[in-house]
């Protein structure tokens, strides 16, 4: 007689591993000063953020955020705790490493463009690979000079550029490598609202189109509502998050927290 084969279950199927963090903070703890003058600028803050993702850092002034986007960056060491990107701990790295690192794997986008004035768009677009000696994969920087609108303007100097498309060069140059994360602090602090407006849409797309992950530091509650989820510090902690922001919902939680 033969034998019933039962029907597969979940259980029975092969099942990949859970996909890590772009980049995660543990226990962070940053101090400046000492007894009495000391500040926690980073009191004990443990966030994971999440691969393919789009996430905003929000708060007072003096409430953390950019510490923790330097920290994650590699770029401030902690007093303690440990902070991740992918599965390498920062924390135990050298500077050379580091450097390495940060190099290879991150991508930055500065309120200051910081673009070379004597070198056009298409030049400071390769400029990270340039300095690593390694070729770029034309096929991805096509897609990347497509996705931040950039065809007709390779050739043009910083000089030539508004200042909207000088930060959508700056925005290229962070993707252009293919990092696992970019790390953007207050990237349209210098533009008016409608270039804003173009490099917040642009950075979105990068992450629906591109599969880019990108945090991101703002003061804004419009900016953050480009991401999926907006972190909350107050007084170096996590006080909330907020899951698909609106720029309202952001706002009243701001100002509850600055109550």
């Amino acid at each position: 007689m033969a034998l019933m084969t039962l029907p597969s279950t979940d259980h029975d199927r092969e099942t990949s591993p859970p996909r890590l963090p772009a980049a995660r903070a543990v226990d962070a703890v940053k101090v400046y000063g000492k007894g009495d003058t000391a500040v926690h600028a980073l009191d004990g803050v443990s966030v994971d953020f999440a691969a393919g993702g789009f996430t905003a850092i929000m708060g007072p002034s003096g409430s953390g955020k950019s510490t923790l986007l330097h920290a994650v960056a590699g770029l401030d060491d902690l007093t303690s705790g440990r902070v991740f990107i992918g599965d390498t701990d920062l924390t135990r790295l050298g500077d050379k490493a580091l450097t390495t690192l940060r190099r290879d794997r991150v991508g930055f986008v500065f309120q200051a463009f910081n673009l070379v004035p004597t070198l056009t768009a298409i030049e400071n677009i390769a400029l990270p690979m340039a300095l690593a000696r390694r070729k770029p994969d034309r096929e991805w920087l096509r897609l990347v000079i497509e996705t931040v609108g950039l065809g007709d303007r390779l050739k043009h100097r910083p000089s030539e550029l508004s200042g909207g498309q000088q930060q959508r060069v700056a925005v290229a140059r962070a993707l252009a490598g293919k990092p696992e994360i970019i790390l953007a602090d207050e990237p349209t602090g210098n533009l008016d609202s409608r270039g804003g407006a173009e490099i917040l849409s642009f950075m979105r797309q990068a992450v629906l189109e591109l599969g880019q992950t990108i945090v991101m530091v703002t003061h804004d509650p419009g900016a953050a509502s480009y991401s999926d989820r907006v972190v909350l510090l107050a007084d170096g902690r996590i006080v909330d998050e907020i899951l698909a922001p609106s720029p309202n919902a952001v706002l009243d939680r701001i100002k509850q927290i600055g109550r």
